[in-house]
C-alpha cells in the first residue's frame, strides 16, 4: 500500500505543471553556476600546478555548486510539501483518505516517499553536471559522493519537515511559508550560538548547515547521518500523530 500510495503522489506531481517549472528552473539555475564555476577553475588551474596538496577540480567546482543546490532547493522544496496535506484538507478529501483501511503510518510514508523519489529523479539529473566533468578530468569520487549523500539527506530533512507543516493546515501557502521559516531558522540557528558561547554546542548540532558542510568537504561522519536520520524520523511521526488525532475527530 506504501509502494501505491508513493507511485500515485509521484504521478500526481508530474502531472502538475509546478513540478515541471521546479524542475526546469531548478536545473537551469544550477546549470548556470556550474558552468561560471568551471570558468573560474579554468582560471585558476594554471596558478593551482605550482601550489602543493591544492585542491582540485571536485572542490572548486562541484562543491560549491551542491552548496548552491541546497540554498536553491531549500526555497523551492516548500512548493512541493506544501500541498501534501493541505491539499487534501482544503478538497475536502482527508475525511476520505482517513476513513479508508490503511494505516496513518502508511498514508504518511506513501506520501513522503512519493515526494522523495521526485527528489531522487531530480539529484539524478543534477548529477549529470560534474559526471560530465570526467571527459576533461577526474573527479574525487570520495568527495563527490559524500557531497551528494548530504544533499540527498537534506532534501529528505526539508520533506519530512514540509510534510509535518502540511498536515497543520488547510491552506497550501501558509503550510509553504511555515515550511520555509521553519527550514531558515535550522538553516542559521547556530548563528544565535555564537552570540552565546555556552549554548554553541547545542544551536550547532541543531543546524542543518553544519552537518551538511561536513559532508561536502568530503568527512563522512555517522553523526551527521544520525542528526538526518533523527530529525527525518522525528517529523514523520509527529506527522503520523496529527493525522491519528485528526482521525479521531472524525
Amino acid at each position: 500500500m506504501i509502494r501505491t500510495l508513493a507511485l500515485r503522489e509521484l504521478r500526481s506531481l508530474f502531472l502538475s505543471p509546478l513540478a515541471w517549472a521546479i524542475l526546469a528552473v531548478v536545473l537551469f539555475l544550477l546549470a548556470w553556476l556550474f558552468l561560471a564555476q568551471v570558468e573560474y577553475f579554468q582560471m585558476v588551474q594554471p596558478r593551482l600546478v605550482s601550489i602543493p596538496n591544492a585542491p582540485g577540480i571536485t572542490a572548486i567546482v562541484v562543491a560549491p555548486m551542491l552548496g548552491d543546490a541546497a540554498i536553491i532547493l531549500m526555497l523551492v522544496a516548500p512548493l512541493l510539501t506544501m500541498r501534501l496535506i493541505a491539499d487534501e484538507r482544503r478538497n475536502h478529501t482527508l475525511p476520505l483518505l482517513l476513513s479508508s483501511p490503511i494505516s496513518m503510518t502508511e498514508i504518511v510514508l506513501g506520501k513522503y516517499l512519493g515526494l522523495l523519489l521526485f527528489f531522487l529523479i531530480l539529484l539524478a539529473l543534477i548529477a549529470l553536471m560534474p559526471l560530465s566533468l570526467l571527459m576533461g578530468g577526474g573527479l574525487d569520487f570520495g568527495t563527490l559522493a559524500a557531497g551528494f549523500l548530504g544533499l540527498a539527506l537534506l532534501l529528505a530533512a526539508y520533506s519530512a519537515a514540509g510534510l509535518f507543516m502540511s498536515s497543520l493546515t488547510r491552506q497550501p501557502t501558509v503550510a509553504a511559508i511555515s515550511t520555509f521559516g521553519l527550514l531558515l531558522l535550522l538553516w542559521v540557528i547556530d548563528w544565535a550560538g555564537n552570540a552565546r558561547p555556552g549554548m554553541s554546542g547545542v544551536f550547532t548540532y541543531l543546524s542543518l548547515l553544519r552537518h551538511y558542510e561536513s559532508l561536502l568537504k568530503g568527512l563522512f561522519n555517522t553523526k551527521d547521518v544520525l542528526y538526518y536520520l533523527l530529525f527525518i524520523t522525528t517529523f514523520l511521526v509527529l506527522s503520523i500523530r496529527r493525522l491519528d488525532a485528526d482521525r479521531l475527530q472524525h
